[in-house]
């Protein structure tokens, strides 16, 4: 097999930022979208004399998500991302 140049490699490596910068827009655009969502629920909780916190609700999200994951992502990191997730949506509604 051929062994790639360094400028090869390094255009390689360029592109794969500029993707990674594009996924991390997204990913961006889809968090405020998920706060805004969960500021309008901490409204409605609030209304309806509910209690912010319903760590159910949060089990059920972590354990779907998992059903869900077809991807490299392992499972405790998954935990710890959507964990960081809702605590700060959570903490928002207050």
């Amino acid at each position: 097999m051929k062994k790639e140049t360094r400028s090869n490699l390094s255009q390689k490596l360029n592109k794969m930022r500029e993707k990674i910068n594009l996924i991390d827009q997204e990913l961006l655009t889809l968090l405020n979208q998920r706060l805004r969502t969960a500021l309008e629920i901490g409204k409605i909780k609030k209304e309806m004399g509910k209690r912010i916190y319903d760590p159910r609700r949060e089990k059920d999200v972590l354990n779907s998500l998992k059903r869900k994951n077809k991807g490299s992502l392992k499972e405790e990191d998954l935990k710890k991302i959507f964990t960081t997730i809702m605590k700060v949506c959570r903490k928002s509604q207050i």
